[in-house]
């Protein structure tokens, strides 16, 4: 290898984009409060558990009148449980733009079998919100952890629709500003911006939304884990700490270290800031190399948690092969873990940039991947 090795190395090598970083300085005395042995439904678990709830509303500014519940199986189960327990009602639009959206819409289209307008976007890009019809209920994802691409804002969403929006926000939530008030439901997992541990999801509705399950009944069967509402009315122990199924009650200490340490910082804003730093630290070291780039074409939305980079050099002969090349010595280095793309996305690298992650670690990392890039390069020209 022709070229030096850098001199510094992340102190953090975990750039996974789920599970992922805990937050600096973390230890696992942290949690010595968490009741073990304990039943969820005793009064020191419902107090977590409704002290994750208040702290979750507290710091992603969610109206007093929307719902939040801790649901089972990660962002995947709260999606799911909105899916089949809302629509069928109106109309639907489904809106993908990488792996995940395309999984809701397989869901819908071919499990619940509606009816569905599926609007698409090839990763790097979105769709063109202009186009959708918010009479009808719209199902998409804030920003797209596989394709490295956000929506913007909610400024193409109307106020005063007739449709319900169900968001995926589970790369985004706590790390981009989420317009509560252009959506009603809202899903994420802890494990993601936070740095939580995984299998627990998060559901938050809006008083529009509760109204569609209190008033709707969908002509499939519902299985047991995704039912909100008894008798026509809203269960409302689910958004109080008491949860369908049994909770990690260490999980929920992990999670509740977490959105202190939020709160410490100075609360979403804080931690939106720390995400774009860090996003902003990798989009200037490619600003000015001919080799890589943003796979989101348009910087307006491009994504501050999944950074995506692809390879552009015209010598790369085979571009799978060599991004995961690039990756696996990166993680033999020991300065970036988990840092290949997604494997449904185009090859290249996932940086994780959220808000548990140091500005001094992705800055230690850019060098890195230029010196595995170039060792790459010399190795397919010596094999040729």
């Amino acid at each position: 290898m022709s070229k030096t090795a850098p001199a510094a190395r992340p102190a953090n090598p975990r750039f996974s984009s789920g599970p992922c970083a805990k937050i600096p300085h973390y230890s696992l005395d942290m949690l010595a409060d968490a009741p073990l042995g304990r039943s969820h439904r005793a009064a020191i678990g419902k107090a977590k558990l409704a002290e994750a709830i208040d702290l979750t509303r507290e710091i992603l500014g969610v109206p007093a009148d929307y719902r939040i519940g801790i649901v089972p199986a990660s962002d995947t189960g709260a999606v799911e449980m909105a899916l089949w327990s809302l629509l069928g009602a109106r109309k639907v639009e489904m809106l993908a733009w990488e792996s995940f959206g395309e999984g809701w819409v397989t869901d819908v289209v071919k499990q619940l079998k509606l009816d569905a307008v599926v609007r698409k976007a090839d990763y790097g890009k979105i769709v063109d919100f202009a186009e959708v019809d918010f009479n009808n209920d719209v199902v998409f994802t804030w920003n797209g952890t596989t394709s490295g691409v956000r929506v913007p804002n909610g400024e193409a969403i109307p106020a005063n629709r007739d449709g319900l929006t169900i968001c995926d926000a589970t790369s985004a939530a706590f790390a981009m500003d989420l317009p509560f008030d252009k959506l009603d439901v809202v899903t994420f997992s802890w494990q993601k911006v936070l740095g939580g541990e995984g299998a627990h999801g998060v559901l938050i509705l809006s008083p529009r939304a509760v109204e569609r399950l209190e008033s709707y009944t969908p002509a499939w069967p519902l299985p047991k884990i995704f039912r909100m509402t008894k008798g026509g009315k809203l269960i409302e122990g689910i958004f109080k700490g008491e949860t369908i199924n049994t909770p990690s009650m260490l999980c929920v200490e992990d999670y509740l270290v977490a959105l202190k340490w939020a709160k410490s910082l100075g609360g979403r804003k804080a931690l939106i800031a720390r995400a774009e730093a860090n996003a902003q630290a990798v989009r200037d070291f490619i600003a000015d190399k001919d080799w890589i780039a943003d796979l989101a074409e348009d910087p307006a939305t491009a994504s501050t948690t999944s950074v995506c980079l692809k390879f552009t050099d015209p010598r790369i002969r085979d571009g799978a092969a060599f991004a995961k090349a690039v990756a696996k010595r990166l993680e033999k280095e020991g300065v970036a873990l988990d840092a290949g793309a997604y494997r449904d996305a185009p090859p290249g690298l996932r940086i994780w940039c959220g808000s548990t992650v140091e500005a001094s670690d992705v800055a230690a990392l850019m060098p890195w991947i230029e010196y595995a890039f170039e060792a790459e390069i010399e190795a397919q020209a010596e094999a040729a």
